[in-house]
């Protein structure tokens, strides 16, 4: 078994045996407030006081104290310093008693007073060290690139805070910290103030004038880091922020190396909603599955999540060539998925797609396939009735010809009493499947779903706002309010 102590470790195990012999001498001429009296000073000879030595240092090294490096001392490792000196307390007065070492025994104050003194010692010296390791140079004085207000005085602030007071080489001075509670007010936080609270954000932005504000509220709602983010705006300070709980779970715990601008998503009134693929694998697992518009963020998107379920086959449709030939290798190079079957065709030829269903016979459609792009829609509407009504009719009535057991549309909000011709078209296709599904001659079982803004997805007005978001704003909209 490899020793603890090592030529790195030495000079820590020199420093306290240096403290042993302190404390023992020390706690005597403490207990008797001058030179101890003549019968006693047999224990402060130095063959005794090596004897405490050799006692105090392997129960040192069993109780690991040299297993910690003491610029990262912790009050964790102050504990179990405490257990330590306790069990050496423990140990030398059993030597001491059970040799009948002298005949005048030790006095009880001693034991005591050693036990105290050798704690502080011990404790000291480790703290003391972090605190001079860790302590700013002369040129900490002066601004070290960015100053920074922190939004939060919890955890993750502290965290941030401490990283950045110990690391110059990251470029941000920290000179205030904000919070909810308004308790905190003028508590310090290594050092640093708390300014206030975030209701009071506007003014100390402009009284301070910092180069960026951090929200280092990992817990915060969409609406929280959107009242932030809307106060910086018109104070013209830029804005970052550490992930949500689940990003930062799912990531390096390293938190400075989180620190990232604020995306839209970050802006929510809610987290984004998740696919519960788990309630609907029942019927898909073991079943042919096709998929229009696999080359698409949505219809790929589905791909990734139904081959996580095990069908019989993932049969992909779509006219795009790139999109298509992308999902299908990330399917089989990245996902290990092989039993995909990439059809590069248009899902509205009727006769190409009565070839597909004959060849692969697919239990589950899901149609995905349409233009979704409002303003090209708008300036194109007769594609975009062809696209995505006719080709929906196309693929719905393919799918009752060869019996498949679901057709799923993946439809839109702007279905909903639509104003554009996508919304328009959309609501079409949703005509025409609840038709069918209200039908008793065929056995395929009709639905769709509406989607509002899939984050990332081709379409969604997301990305327009993140680009513009980055350019400094105005973020547009089409509604005139």
């Amino acid at each position: 078994m490899r020793s603890p102590v090592n030529r790195h470790r030495l000079w820590q195990v020199v420093v306290d045996a240096g403290l042993v012999v302190a404390a023992w001498v020390l706690s005597w001429y403490l207990r008797f407030d001058e030179e101890p009296p003549v019968y006693y000073r047999r224990y402060l000879e130095w063959d005794v006081v090596v004897l405490i030595v050799g006692i105090t240092i392997p129960v040192f090294v069993a109780f690991g104290f040299y297993n910690r490096w003491w610029r990262y001392v912790s009050t964790r490792d102050i504990w179990s310093a405490a257990r330590g000196v306790a069990a050496v307390s423990v140990a030398t007065f059993l030597v001491f008693t059970l040799l009948d070492f002298h005949p005048a025994r030790v006095p009880r104050g001693i034991w005591i007073v050693n036990l105290l003194l050798l704690l502080a010692f011990v404790t000291g010296s480790r703290l003391l060290a972090r605190t001079l390791i860790e302590r700013p140079g002369a040129r900490s004085v002066i601004a070290r690139g960015k100053e920074v207000i922190i939004v939060g005085a919890g955890d993750a602030a502290e965290q941030i805070l401490r990283e950045m007071l110990r690391t110059p080489a990251l470029g941000y001075t920290p000179i205030g910290l904000v919070d909810d509670d308004p308790r905190k007010k003028n508590l310090r936080l290594h050092g640093i103030r708390v300014l206030g609270t975030t209701d009071e954000l506007g003014h100390l932005l402009r009284d301070r004038r910092p180069d960026e504000l951090l929200i280092a509220i990992p817990s915060a709602s969409g609406e929280q880091r959107e009242r932030i983010v809307e106060v910086a705006r018109v104070e013209n300070v830029p804005v970052k922020t550490l992930p949500g709980l689940a990003e930062m779970i799912s990531t390096d715990f390293n938190l400075t190396g989180q620190i990232r601008p604020v995306e839209v998503e970050d802006l929510l009134g809610r987290e984004p909603v998740e696919a519960d693929i788990e309630s609907i694998a029942g019927y898909l697992t073991g079943e042919v599955v096709l998929v229009t518009g696999a080359g698409g963020s949505i219809g790929a998107e589905l791909c990734r999540q139904i081959a996580r379920v095990g069908p019989t086959r993932l049969v992909l449709v779509d006219n795009g060539e790139r999109g298509l030939f992308e999902i299908e290798r990330e399917l089989v190079d990245e996902r290990s998925f092989h039993a995909t079957a990439a059809v590069l065709a248009d899902a509205g030829n009727a006769t190409k797609m009565r070839q597909v269903f004959d060849k692969y016979r697919p239990a589950v459609v899901f149609h995905a396939a349409a233009y979704k792009h409002v303003p090209l829609v708008e300036a194109n509407p007769a594609e975009a009735v062809r696209n995505n009504t006719l080709v929906t009719r196309t693929v719905a009535d393919t799918a009752v010809e060869f019996g498949a057991k679901r057709f799923v549309l993946v439809s839109t909000d702007k279905a909903v009493s639509s104003k554009n011709v996508m919304g328009q078209t959309k609501a079409l296709c949703e005509w025409l499947v609840e038709a069918w599904g209200h039908r008793d001659d065929t056995r395929t079982k009709f639905c769709g779903v509406r989607f509002g803004n899939v984050l990332g997805s081709s379409g969604s007005v997301i990305p327009t706002f993140r680009r513009q978001i980055a350019r400094g704003g105005p973020v547009t909209v089409t509604h005139p309010e």
